[in-house]
């Protein structure tokens, strides 16, 4: 880490500062000209989407895994909250929440809703679309209207999107932040916009979903926010479309390895693992090719899927100090336990290993993700990421794209892996066994040997470790 004056000079030659911040979870920041940044919202987030102003989730909604973002839309504005997705191009909204039921669908309403015949700049294009999404579709109309930003002095003109005439399995609108005209789009997408109307002088945002307890995080459309991770940027190139594994222009990045680190601190890294994913903050779990997963599952404990195709984990892993490690060129960012597993609330809750097998896609989604600090450069066509922390909130703009190469995070990592804001320290080897340990059923096998990595037994034949029970559960695809 640079010391602090060099630090200083670096926000102060290299960026415009925006300022501090107000706390993250307050709704509407100041935006000084450079960079807007806006809250990211889970939805299980009562400051915004409380049993009385939202929904209470059960197991069933996959509303409650999405990260939101609030745009004002229209003259007057009307406030509509939609699915951050950096896996997709386009924004639209008001999905049919009678397509969908239960949470889901009171969620859906709460979302809130664009009413174009009460906006007095709307214009109608005339053009319809039809776009598709891992589950879920929609059938859209385009139009153009004034989108502004929550706090800034500045009003997007002009912004194309669209408005669903019928959808399919949505329980809110999508705000998509991948590329836009000429490689993704025909027309100027979101972040377009914000570069073409100077309410961002460089073509890039930054993302910081915030760890599952804070659940906020920070977008910074035009800068960076050093209070949100320690040491620098490592600059990894985005695959072409032509060769990527889909062919389409995402923002795929080639993955060197994924390893388990175990509290007792023996690494085991998984054969198959170097290979190209994508970051996409539209999908929940992680996917990854079947056997790899299996692999990682076996490592848990977990012998076999569910007829949905997730893996049922122990609850107490989360209090495991353990992480699972991806490598990319140059970086490694360490996943905790806890963020990787997804908890579903219940009496009891249900967990369930943050990673799914997919033979269609390899992409590292928000279990991924909460751990990451990553910066998306659409000028350069590079991804800059390192291991995300949280010491505070100073966003800050970015006057041209190379100044990310000599900025520094603000927060120390030194001694313990920052991940998703949490730091977590691991005991050296022998420790005794880890605080948390899984509670069920016991057992003498392999599987959640690896997780824990702690002894709790020995005989003559080997060692004896705790296994927690395999269980299976009902529960929809998440993705």
């Amino acid at each position: 880490m640079a010391p602090p004056s060099v630090l200083s000079f670096f926000v102060l030659l290299l960026a415009i500062c925006c300022g501090r911040a107000a706390a993250q979870s307050q709704l509407i920041p100041s935006h000084p000209e450079g960079c807007i940044h806006l809250p990211i919202v889970h939805s299980t987030n009562v400051n915004y989407f409380s049993s009385k102003r939202g929904v209470q989730l059960q197991l069933a909604n996959r509303s409650d895994v999405a990260y939101y973002a609030q745009l004002s839309i229209g003259t007057p504005p009307q406030s509509v909250f939609v699915q951050l997705d950096t896996g997709s191009f386009e924004l639209w909204v008001n999905p049919d929440c009678t397509a969908v039921s239960g949470g889901d669908a009171a969620f859906c309403e709460r979302a809130g809703r664009y009413d174009s015949a009460r906006s007095t700049t709307v214009g109608a294009l005339g053009t319809t679309r039809t776009l598709r999404y891992g589950i879920g579709s929609a059938n859209i109309s385009y139009v153009t209207d004034i989108i502004s930003l929550a706090g800034s002095t500045t009003a997007l003109k002009g912004v194309q999107f669209g408005v669903a005439t019928a959808s399919e399995d949505a329980f809110s609108g999508i705000l998509g932040i991948g590329y836009g005209k000429g490689i993704a789009t025909t027309y100027p997408n979101f972040v377009d916009q914000l570069a073409a109307q100077n309410a961002t002088k460089v073509k890039a945002y930054t993302l910081a979903l915030g760890s599952k307890e804070a659940q906020e995080g920070v977008i910074v459309f035009g800068g960076v926010d050093t209070s949100k991770f320690g040491g620098p940027l490592v600059k990894l190139p985005i695959i072409s479309p032509d060769k990527s594994p889909d062919l389409v222009p995402r923002y795929w990045v080639e993955m060197e390895s994924i390893s388990i680190s175990p509290p007792s601190r023996e690494t085991k890294v998984y054969a198959d693992s170097k290979l190209p994913v994508f970051l996409d903050s539209g999908s929940t779990m992680t996917l990854l090719p079947p056997n790899l997963t299996a692999a990682i599952a076996a490592d848990f404990g977990i012998t076999a899927a569910d007829p949905n195709g997730f893996f049922r984990i122990d609850c107490g892993l989360t209090n495991v100090k353990g992480t699972v490690d991806f490598a990319f060129a140059g970086l490694m960012i360490k996943v905790s336990y806890k963020e990787l597993i997804r908890e579903v609330p219940g009496s009891p809750p249900s967990c369930f290993l943050g990673i799914t097998p997919s033979s269609s896609f390899t992409l590292l989604g928000d279990t991924f993700l909460r751990s990451a600090y990553a910066v998306f450069d659409l000028e350069t066509n590079s991804v800059w990421m390192t291991q995300a922390a949280n010491c505070g909130s100073t966003p800050a703009a970015l006057s041209k794209a190379g100044d990310l190469s000599a900025l520094v995070g603000a927060c120390g990592t030194a001694g313990s892996a920052v991940t998703g804001g949490s730091s977590v320290s691991a005991p050296g080897p022998g420790a005794g066994a880890a605080t948390g340990t899984t509670s069920g059923t016991s057992s003498i096998g392999g599987g959640l040997a690896v997780a824990l990595g702690t002894r709790s037994a020995q005989n003559g034949q080997g060692l004896i470790w705790t296994l927690v029970a395999v269980a299976t559960i009902a529960a929809r695809n998440w993705i």
